[in-house]
């Protein structure tokens, strides 16, 4: 793949994002328009007090600020080592024939492709992997401060580097290990929807 194509990739991964995120900015502007028109009698707070932090969401929201800044910092770990974990992964490829069977399939020709993919593709990776780990970040604390705008970032943030794993690397990034690592998203995209009843602001 050329310099121009991935660039043109990457510009149309991130001009859909932006798109969406200026049609969710103009539903939430005319949201609260709304709702500033209208008397709010959904929730009703004795002697002014504000509703408090979940502490499942609470447990939620300070792993996912975890994970959210090793992302940052594993986007650009990977951009560093993308070369040279290519290169040892290619000079390994003649070990192989003696690796038990598990091993020639975490290790072998498919792996040693998404490898090849992902050095090529290295920088349009990190970029994405850096905005979707920024917008997995901010909208933790925006949950933490129950508004539910926060969701709908966390969920932008968490699969736009799917996404463009899969324009970059193919749906071979599913293969291995790699296709558990998958679920965690899943599996917290069900745990954040379970809590979204709190997220009130």
């Amino acid at each position: 793949m050329c310099y121009k194509d991935k660039w043109l990739r990457l510009k149309t991964i991130l001009q859909l994002f932006l798109k969406y995120l200026k049609k969710y900015i103009h539903y939430k502007k005319n949201k609260i328009m709304t709702d500033t028109n209208q008397p709010n009698d959904l929730l009703q707070f004795e002697d002014g007090q504000k509703p408090e932090l979940p502490t499942s969401l609470k447990v939620l929201t300070i792993l996912t600020i975890i994970g959210s800044i090793l992302g940052l910092l594993g986007g650009v770990w990977t951009y560093i080592k993308a070369d040279e974990s290519y290169k040892k992964l290619e000079e390994n490829q003649s070990k192989m024939e003696e690796a038990p069977a598990f091993v020639k399939k975490m290790m072998g020709p498919e792996m040693l492709e998404m490898a090849r993919k992902s050095a090529e593709n290295k920088l349009p990776i990190m970029l994405l992997t850096l905005i979707g780990s920024a917008l997995c970040l901010y909208g933790a604390m925006e949950m933490r401060k129950l508004k539910k705008q926060g969701f709908m970032l966390w969920v932008v943030g968490e699969f736009l580097p799917i996404i463009g794993g899969i324009v970059f690397l193919g749906f071979g990034m599913f293969n291995g290990f790699a296709a558990i690592g998958m679920l965690f998203p899943l599996v917290f995209l069900i745990l954040y929807a379970v809590q979204k009843k709190y997220l009130v602001n």
